[in-house]
């Protein structure tokens, strides 16, 4: 993969760097030569970045050309929004006053060169900053009110950094080309890159050790370099063509901004991020499926103006769920009108609206796992010893956490559980989802749609064995392809 750094003007960037070449920006812009290659990274320094400006069309024509444009025109209008630098104000509130702190003006610029500043003591705050806003020279302004704030961030045009900076710029430059993987020889020996986020320290990951190895033979295998990485490799994924996500996803957490950020750098991605909002919030399924008429167990929004209905509505014992409960986790019986009451003041103190449903034993749960709107595997998960569900996280034994499973070959899945999975899972998108159901009296009864579903060696893949993580990264590289040839990707 061709490295090229971008400028207006040849003498903006006279750094020899190894394995990168300097373009300026018309070329880049009009040559064919530029137009007609298939893979490369472009490092965007140009001096404006305004609309419709050079700077500007370098990104949003490497974009189109299926190049990883450094800052791409997403990361631009992150720049220019009040919205978002107020967000990152109040997320990293605590760096930003620490790192400040003992400061004596009222105004403090902050310049940011490939994620490093000239002070050493500013390295968090500007690597964290950098991870938020992937631009190579970056401009911080904070002020101080009753504390740090702050007030904006912006592109650095190379023409204005200082002189005095000039040799900091250029030895941050070449420590940032050798420590991110943009070149090396084992690299253009493999047609794509792939990242897989992992977190060591999950009690219950949706992949065990052995199948994240899995994935990474089965990638190696089909031409993919593959890194395991984890919630401190944000800053990396411009490094990327694709993003498999192995760790337990929700909205208000860091999966769901690796999802966006990849998302929107065009790598191909697993689980997506408009996926992640769809499955991860049970109200909005629950609105989803019933609209669709796709077969539910009686559901009920609760919130505090109805909550005296549940009896009469769902009966006792129910069951009543988070929004964003996932792995039985946020899940509870109520099996009288006293746990009913107690359950819903803890729940309504957490979210205004909350699932309640009527309570549907059965000896165990269908699981379907669908990719590219296709069936991929199906299993049964079985309640967890004395337990109501297939995990039981207060079980007094290791072995009585987690329920026993069987996989299930096709043509012995019944047609109407088959096809309500089908069903609800292509309401959500294209990707890779594991469906629970219930089957009652001939009906199957859609649990809920998992945007991550469970992939364990030994258990899902007991009958596909490798060929289960095969398709996976499959359909990732057929996802790469139709990005880098123009044919549009999937929107979740």
């Amino acid at each position: 993969m061709r490295k090229i750094i971008i400028v207006d003007y040849p003498k903006d960037w006279e750094e020899a760097i190894e394995d990168t070449e300097v373009v300026d920006a018309q070329t880049y812009l009009t040559s064919p030569t530029y137009t007609d290659i298939r893979s490369a990274r472009i490092f965007n320094l140009c001096r404006s970045h305004r609309y419709q400006s050079a700077g500007y069309y370098v990104s949003l024509l490497a974009e189109a050309r299926g190049h990883k444009p450094i800052p791409s025109v997403t990361t631009m209008q992150d720049l220019k929004s009040p919205t978002i630098v107020r967000a990152i104000t109040v997320e990293m509130e605590d760096l930003i006053q620490k790192s400040l702190a003992g400061l004596k003006s009222k105004n403090f610029t902050l310049s940011i060169y490939f994620g490093q500043n000239v002070a050493a003591k500013y390295e968090k705050l500007c690597k964290a900053l950098h991870d938020h806003f992937q631009a190579p020279l970056l401009r911080a302004q904070f002020v101080y009110k009753d504390n740090w704030v702050l007030q904006s961030i912006s592109q650095v045009p190379i023409n204005e950094v200082p002189e005095d900076h000039r040799k900091y710029l250029k030895s941050f430059a070449k420590a940032y080309f050798a420590r991110h993987r943009f070149s090396g020889a084992r690299i253009n020996r493999k047609a794509y890159d792939l990242a897989i986020l992992v977190d060591p320290q999950e009690k219950a990951p949706p992949s065990n050790e052995k199948a994240i190895q899995y994935f990474v033979d089965a990638a190696e295998n089909l031409g993919f370099y593959t890194e395991l990485i984890t919630k401190d490799d944000y800053r990396r994924l411009p490094e990327f063509d694709a993003l498999l996500i192995r760790e337990t996803t929700a909205v208000n957490h860091h999966t769901y901004r690796f999802a966006r950020k990849a998302f929107a750098d065009g790598l191909a991605v697993i689980d997506d991020p408009v996926s992640i909002l769809r499955c991860t919030n049970k109200v909005y399924l629950a609105e989803l499926l019933a609209k669709a008429k796709v077969p539910i167990p009686k559901t009920m929004i609760i919130h505090k103006d109805n909550r005296d209905e549940v009896v009469k509505e769902l009966g006792l014992p129910c069951v009543l769920k988070l929004p964003d409960s996932s792995f039985s986790q946020g899940v509870v019986k109520a099996k009288c009108e006293k746990e009913l009451k107690e359950e819903l003041d803890k729940m309504l103190e957490t979210s205004e609206l909350i699932i309640g449903q009527e309570y549907t034993p059965t000896d165990f749960d269908w699981r379907i796992g669908v990719l590219d709107k296709q069936p991929l595997y199906a299993c049964k998960y079985y309640m967890a010893k004395g337990h109501w569900q297939i995990y039981n996280w207060n079980g007094k034994k290791k072995q009585d956490e987690e329920g026993d499973d069987e996989i299930v070959p096709f043509e012995e899945v019944p047609f109407h559980v088959l096809h309500t999975a089908l069903k609800a899972a292509n309401l959500i998108g294209d990707g890779l989802y594991g469906v629970d159901l219930k089957e009652i009296d001939g009906r199957a009864y859609v649990i809920e749609v998992n945007d991550n579903p469970s992939i364990d060696a030994g258990v899902e893949d007991k009958i596909l064995k490798k060929e289960l993580y095969a398709a996976v990264i499959k359909s990732i590289k057929r996802r790469i392809d139709n990005h880098k040839n123009g044919n549009g990707r999937s929107d979740g």
